[in-house]
C-alpha cells in the first residue's frame, strides 16, 4: 500500500473520485488522459473506479494489492 499509480484513460478531466475496490483514494488529474493516485493503506484487491461527470469508469482487470 502507499504505492504511486498512474491511471490512463479518456475524458478524465473533472474526475470527482478514485477508488480501489471501493476504498477512496486521493488523486490528481494531470490531463484529460492521466490521473496519478496512491493506493490507500486499507485497499484490497479489486477493480479501480474513476468517477467523472460522464459516469463511473471501471478497470477491465482487478488491481492486485499485496501486503
Amino acid at each position: 500500500m502507499g504505492a504511486a499509480v498512474k491511471i490512463l484513460g479518456t475524458n478524465l478531466t473533472g474526475a470527482t473520485s478514485v477508488s480501489f475496490n471501493g476504498t477512496a483514494a486521493t488523486f490528481t488529474v494531470l490531463s484529460k488522459s492521466e490521473i496519478t493516485t496512491t493506493v490507500p493503506a486499507d485497499a484490497t484487491t479489486g477493480k479501480v473506479e474513476v468517477t467523472t461527470s460522464k459516469g463511473t469508469l471501471k478497470s477491465n482487470t482487478k488491481f492486485r494489492v499485496t501486503p
